[in-house]
């Protein structure tokens, strides 16, 4: 079996050839008329027309017989037969076919017929190579087992998977097709919420404080400042800025950054789209949402209903709706509203749950909330109603001592959204920045800075606001069926490689 630097080698010696011929292996551009799809689609045999084509593409498969060959040539839409005769394309363009190899890019012209298996093929009249590719792909088979087609011998390495890529779309269809599907998403959200008459913003990434979310920051510096500069872990803060400024409703979709551990759910580098709109409350948020997930379901699956993991889940509304505390009962037992830190702690090793004696209460409950409750919430649920202690930035509850306004959305045990009626009164803002200081000298890295411009834009007087955050990562994580965060992003963070000069 020849090894990769042979493969390599031989292909390199094929370029060589092609290059004394006079061949130009690496092309400037190349004209087409059609792509795959709509040659097979349009394409009418009964009435025995010659439909020229010219079609550009990567060769996915190569099928030699002397003097004739037939090949498969993928692009954007798919795939499609050629069939290349040495009588059609000449003795010198055959002998440079022959030094083709999968996965080189070519361009072809010709015209479209019929094969006695019945396959849409183009026969070529000219070719042209595009690039020459030296690194062989990973090989991958399939076959037809009761009409269904089974992929074997695929791409399977998941870490080469991440890190390379640009072969994992090659080779692996079903992946263009996520973020394909990711694309459709962003862009629908977009849509709806122009229509509804919010402004899309851009705010900056790299920011003199941090805010808006409980994180550890990236750090950089400024050389031409001398400062030192956060990248930022939430847009909130900025965007309510606009809402003091007079817009009604702003929203962002933007990549957030956190310095914090990674998983199946967590990349430091991630999307959200985060909307506040002004003189509107928490409980339009939720309308919102739901209304919103359902129609991008029923765009995508012209259902509400989705398999994800091998759970059916139904996200037509209206969605479950459950208080923070009601939760934690209905799942441990316990009843810790209005229980102070002593009594939640007493409770959390009930459940056996190891603190340090640093813990404060709402880190204590939000222990409890994700160990015992947060994987049971399969379909699609609000937890609303939070302590104060987990949302410096939410406005307290109108009716319930020591709550805020703010619910989570959940769906398939992952957290998909969260949102607040804002907090507009600056001084209670103050009181709870310092809170939040305080608890960052006591050694709490990822409690929130006091952001003095912050609170003087809100002096100036901001209106009732309801704010959302959505994860989209998350969100198309469930609408394609992805068990891991880095299946839906394209180049997901990635340990540094042992051997940089990678040899396959």
């Amino acid at each position: 079996m020849s090894t990769f630097d042979d493969l390599k080698k031989q292909r390199i010696e094929k370029l060589t050839k092609m290059e004394n011929a006079g061949v130009l292996p690496y092309a400037y551009e190349f004209h087409q008329t059609h792509i795959s799809k709509e040659i097979i689609e349009g394409f009418q045999p009964t009435k025995n027309e010659f439909t020229e084509v010219s079609v550009a593409g990567r060769l996915m498969s190569l099928r030699r017989m002397g003097k004739a060959s037939f090949a498969h040539l993928m692009d954007r839409a798919g795939r499609i037969q050629i069939y290349v005769k040495q009588d059609e394309v000449g003795i010198e363009d055959y002998a440079v076919f022959k030094l083709l190899d999968i996965g080189d890019i070519i361009g072809i012209k010709g015209t479209v017929f019929t094969t006695r298996t019945g396959e849409i093929t183009v026969l070529v009249k000219e070719l042209t190579i595009l690039s020459k590719s030296l690194r062989p792909l990973p090989i991958v088979k399939e076959k037809i087992e009761e009409s269904e087609k089974i992929v074997y011998d695929t791409f399977k390495d998941k870490e080469m998977r991440y890190r390379q890529r640009y072969v994992d779309l090659i080779v692996s269809p079903d992946v263009k097709k996520v973020f394909i599907r990711r694309s459709k998403i962003i862009s629908f959200i977009r849509r709806t919420l122009e229509d509804k008459g919010y402004i899309e913003v851009e705010t900056p990434a790299l920011q003199p404080l941090y805010g808006g979310a409980f994180a550890r920051p990236f750090v950089t510096h400024h050389n031409a400042l001398d400062m030192e500069l956060f990248l930022r872990i939430a847009d909130e803060l900025y965007l309510k800025r606009l809402i003091v400024g007079g817009f009604d409703g702003v929203f962002e979709i933007a990549k957030d950054f956190r310095n914090e551990g990674m998983d199946r759910d967590h990349n430091p580098e991630f999307t959200m789209l985060e909307l506040y709109v002004a003189y509107h409350d928490y409980e339009f948020l939720m309308d919102l949402v739901e209304d919103l997930i359902s129609k991008i379901c029923l765009e995508l699956f012209d259902s509400t209903k989705i398999n994800y993991q091998g759970m059916i889940i139904d996200l037509k509304p209206p969605w479950k709706r459950i208080s923070y505390f009601d939760a934690i009962e209905a799942h441990t037992g316990l009843a810790l509203y209005e229980k102070n830190e002593k009594e939640c702690r007493t409770a959390a090793e009930k459940l056996q749950i190891e603190l340090e004696e640093s813990t404060s209460k709402g880190a204590i409950l939000d222990e409890i909330f994700a160990r015992f409750v947060e994987p049971k919430l399969i379909q699609p649920t609000y937890i609303m109603d939070y302590p104060l202690e987990l949302s410096p930035l939410a406005k307290k509850h109108r009716s319930k001592e020591e709550l805020v306004e703010r619910f989570e959305g959940f769906i398939a045990g992952k957290e998909i959204c969260n949102a607040f009626s804002e907090l507009n009164d600056p001084q209670d803002q103050r009181k709870r920045f310092e809170e939040q200081a305080q608890l960052k000298a006591e050694g709490n890295e990822e409690a929130m800075v006091v952001d003095e411009d912050y609170i003087r834009a809100m002096e100036y007087g901001m209106p009732p606001t309801a704010g959302l955050g959505v994860g989209i990562d998350r969100l198309v994580m469930l609408l394609t069926d992805a068990p891991s965060i880095r299946d839906v992003i394209l180049f997901p963070q990635m340990r540094a490689e042992k051997d940089q000069s990678s040899k396959e």
